[in-house]
């Protein structure tokens, strides 16, 4: 062996993770390695370019960058890099330069992955560093995304323009020409503080047009007869793809941004479109000027298209199910007023909910409808169910025409078995509670996941309310929902193999919604009853759970980790579909995956795994006998 492959056997021993490896494995690697010169502030890999090394650090200084150009390391000798680009496309994901001159060892992407497959211990090292190896993928993602971290104040270019309550709509138009903006806030006087202005409402260009001028009010009308009331805001640390699902579900296109309970400035549509990962936004915007439901229907391809290009761009599993399930709620409040301008105004008060994924916001696009109606107590059946079954049809078809299939357990506001009156639905929730069934355990997993879409939607706040106050004080019931959480687990044999089907039109497929993403949201779920939770969605959820310790130290991240990453398998595979033509599903075949991916959706597995044995401990299923 020559001299220089001992000085590099030598310098591999002393550094992780190559000290595990046995000296013949150090031999064949040490025939293989190439070294490289590059003096200080030389590029050594670009963006994007063919990922064709494994690059290890022998002398000098190498800074590595995320693809915003921020730092993301700095490395000295026996620091490696390119692991990330090697694993997932085989394209670079992070740009390296030398500080100093620098002497590197490159390792072919053959030589690499032959390590990294037939060398746990080495594969374990590369991918865990200081923390848990999906940990450090999922905070790969996140850094990548501006909009994981960027808040609303940074698309503040000015303070806000406010105009008082009392003046005319001629001042206002005045104002904004000479502010040179589209909205103005509108202020009314504080008797109880009186250097805080309230804020009673919003006035834009567009309420000048619609509620003004095509009206044929005078110049003298009030701007608090034309404005906008129940202004939607934003505060000034929320995240800008906060704002920009604010935007989606109320069909708003100006955000008052506040601080301290004062106006900051206002972002506009324009203001969010260059941050936004696909124009769902103009989505939305399409859907609630759709004159029927065939034109609603018109609008599924751009819906896909929304959803793959938002894949594409590598937008985080949460951003992508919020973003698609305020398109699937647009979608419903638009058949609903489609409905309502057809059968005339209602006989009673009601309130049309969303359940399950779409209340959940997290909705892909592979999904069935799940909702139901709440009506007024003072409903009567005889005289007023025609146009509640008749508006329920109405929206349920509509739905399933645009590509939101009927439940086949027929959990839809058309079966008249989920239209009930809000006391009747108090009265189903505390029996379901208090006396849990098999039958209303399942329903409890859809039922209690609702929101209001239409109507008196705070009528669904109150249900949430009681199942909240309920659910955490009744012991027994916690320990049916576990049971019932149990019931479907992680698709791994005892050697941490994936088990897949072996029978069925996806042979050699794993079902990640029924065997991953499912299972996740059912404990998740549990584990929020338990502590009172009235958030919605399973991350939001999670956030609480954390926060009230009711899991081991890092557990709650571990599982924050496991679902975004399983989501982002699911949303990948059903983009990849579409893209090649095909319908989409929930069963993928873990040989198509690269190895990287196997890798962390096993550890995925696993997390669920690990959180499902300490479900069992906490709730004890076995007293829900």
């Amino acid at each position: 062996m020559q001299i220089e492959q001992l000085e590099i056997i030598g310098f591999l021993r002393a550094h992780p993770p190559f000290e595990a490896l046995p000296q013949e494995a150090l031999e064949r690697l040490a025939t293989t390695i190439d070294v490289s010169y590059y003096k200080a502030g030389h590029q050594i890999v670009e963006f994007g370019q063919a990922a064709e090394y494994w690059y290890v650090v022998r002398s000098g200084a190498v800074e590595v960058f995320r693809r915003n150009g921020t730092l993301y390391n700095r490395l000295t000798s026996g620091g490696y890099f390119g692991e990330f680009g090697l694993l997932r496309h085989g394209r670079v994901r992070f740009p390296a330069r030398a500080l100093d001159d620098s002497l590197i060892y490159l390792i072919p992407h053959a030589v690499f992955l032959d390590l990294f497959d037939n060398y746990e211990t080495f594969a374990d090292y590369v991918e865990i560093e200081d923390r848990t190896r999906l940990r450090q993928v999922m905070s790969r993602r996140e850094d990548a995304n501006d909009l994981l971290s960027a808040t609303v104040d940074t698309l503040i270019t000015r303070e806000a323009v406010t105009l008082g309550g009392r003046a005319s709509a001629y001042e206002a138009a005045q104002c904004m020409t000479q502010e040179g903006v589209s909205s103005l806030l509108i202020v009314d006087d504080n008797p109880d503080v009186p250097d805080l202005p309230l804020l009673s409402g919003i006035l834009t260009d567009r309420d000048l047009r619609t509620r003004l001028l095509a009206s044929g009010l005078g110049h003298e009308t009030p701007v608090a007869d034309i404005m906008t009331p129940d202004v939607v805001t934003v505060t000034h640390n929320q995240l800008i793809f906060e704002a920009m699902l604010a935007m989606l579900r109320h069909n708003v296109h100006h955000l008052p941004v506040m601080k301290h309970q004062r106006p900051l400035g206002i972002v506009a549509l324009s203001d969010i479109i260059r941050y936004e990962s696909r124009n769902s936004l103009f989505v939305v915007g399409s859907i609630f000027r759709a004159q029927n439901t065939a034109e609603l229907a018109a609008l599924v391809p751009d819906i896909r298209a929304c959803f793959i290009r938002m894949v594409g761009e590598e937008a985080s599993a949460h951003m992508v199910g919020s973003a698609m399930a305020a398109i699937g709620r647009g979608v419903k409040q638009r058949l609903l007023e489609l409905a309502e301008a057809e059968l005339g105004p209602a006989p009673v008060p009601y309130c049309f909910l969303a359940l399950g994924s779409m209340a959940r916001q997290e909705q892909l696009i592979v999904t069935d409808q799940d909702n139901a109606l709440i009506v007024d107590d003072r409903f009567d059946a005889a005289r007023h169910d025609a146009w509640f079954e008749a508006l329920s049809t109405f929206v349920c078809d509509g739905l399933a025409r645009c590509g939101y299939s009927y439940c086949t357990g027929g959990v839809m506001a058309s079966n008249e078995k989920w239209r009930l009156p809000l006391g009747a639905w108090e009265r189903l929730f505390t029996d379901w509670i208090e006396r849990p069934t098999p039958a209303s355990l399942l329903h409890a997993g859809i039922f209690f996941d609702l929101d209001g879409v239409w109507g008196r939607t705070e009528w669904a706040a109150h249900l949430r309310k009681i199942i909240s106050r309920k659910a955490q004080g009744n012991p027994r019931f916690l320990a049916c929902m576990a049971r019932n959480a149990l019931l479907r687990t992680p698709p791994l044999g005892f050697f941490k193999d994936f088990v897949v089907e072996s029978d069925g039109r996806h042979t050699h497929a794993i079902n990640i919604k029924r065997r991953g993403t499912g299972p996740l949201v059912d404990l998740i779920r549990v584990h929020a009853l338990a502590i009172g939770s009235q958030a919605l969605n399973s991350f939001d959820r999670l956030r609480e759970i954390i926060d009230a310790a009711v899991l081991p130290l890092g557990r709650g991240q571990d599982l924050y980790d496991a679902l975004e990453f399983i989501s982002t398998v699911r949303a990948r595979h059903q983009a990849d579909e579409l893209a090649s033509g095909n319908e989409p599903d929930n069963s993928i075949d873990p040989e198509k995956l690269s190895d990287f991916e196997r890798k962390s959706l096993r550890d995925a597995f696993l997390i669920l795994g690990n959180a499902q044995k300490y479900l069992k401990y906490r709730y004890q299923p076995g007293r829900a006998n």
